[in-house]
C-alpha cells in the first residue's frame, strides 16, 4: 500500500497537470487565427468584401455562435422561446456579430498585437491580447470553453473589461421588459442595428 502512494506521488510530481496542455493549445489556436485576420488587415490589395469574407471564415471557426446566442438571453429568455424562435434569434444573433466584428476591425490602423500567456480559470482558458498603436492599447480578453466536437471556442469577448455577452444581454434585456420577442426581431433585422 505504501509503495502505491509513493508510486502516485512520483507520477503527480513528474507529470505536468493537463491544463497546460489546455493553455498550449489555447495560446496555438487564437495565436494562428488572431495572426491570420493581422495579415488580412494588412494586406492592402485585398478589396474590403474578399478580406470580410475571409475574416468571417476564420472567425466562425474560432467562436461559438450559438452558445454567444444562448448566453445573450440568458436563462431568463431562452428556454421560453420555442425551436424556430431560437433558429431565427441565433442566425439575427450571428449576423449581427460577425457585422459587429468586422466594422470594429475597420477602426484597425496598422496596430500590433500583443499576447499574453493564457490562463486556465477551472475548465476554462482565458488569453489577453491588446492591440498597441504608438502610447493607446486597447485590451481584448478571449474566454475559450473546450467543445467536445469542435475543440476550442470562444464563447465571451470582453473589450476594455466589457463583456461582450453581457452586453448583449443587458441590451435584450430591456428590449422585452417592455416588449416581445417580435420586438427584438425586429431591432436585430433593422440594417442599423448591426
Amino acid at each position: 500500500m505504501k509503495k502505491a502512494v509513493f508510486v502516485l506521488i512520483g507520477l503527480l510530481l513528474v507529470t505536468p497537470p493537463a491544463y497546460a496542455d489546455d493553455t498550449a493549445e489555447v495560446d496555438a489556436f487564437l495565436t494562428k487565427r488572431l495572426n491570420n485576420i493581422m495579415t488580412l488587415l494588412q494586406d492592402k490589395k485585398l478589396e474590403k468584401p474578399e478580406r470580410n469574407d475571409k475574416i468571417v471564415v476564420i472567425i466562425t471557426e474560432a467562436f461559438d455562435f450559438e452558445t454567444m446566442a444562448k448566453l445573450s438571453l440568458g436563462k431568463k429568455h431562452w428556454p421560453g422561446l420555442n425551436k424556430a424562435d431560437q433558429v431565427r434569434f441565433t442566425k439575427l444573433f450571428i449576423e449581427r456579430l460577425k457585422a459587429s466584428y468586422l466594422e470594429k476591425l475597420d477602426l484597425y490602423d496598422d496596430e500590433k498585437i500583443v499576447y499574453s500567456k493564457p490562463e486556465q480559470v477551472k475548465n476554462k482558458v482565458q488569453m489577453m491580447t491588446a492591440l498597441v498603436s504608438g502610447d493607446n492599447k486597447i485590451t481584448m480578453l478571449y474566454k475559450l470553453y473546450k467543445s467536445k466536437n469542435a475543440g476550442w471556442q470562444v464563447y465571451d469577448l470582453e473589450l476594455e473589461g466589457v463583456s461582450l455577452i453581457t452586453t448583449y444581454r443587458s441590451q435584450f434585456n430591456e428590449v422585452l421588459q417592455t416588449g416581445t420577442m417580435k420586438d427584438l426581431f425586429s431591432k436585430l433585422e433593422r440594417p442599423e442595428a448591426n
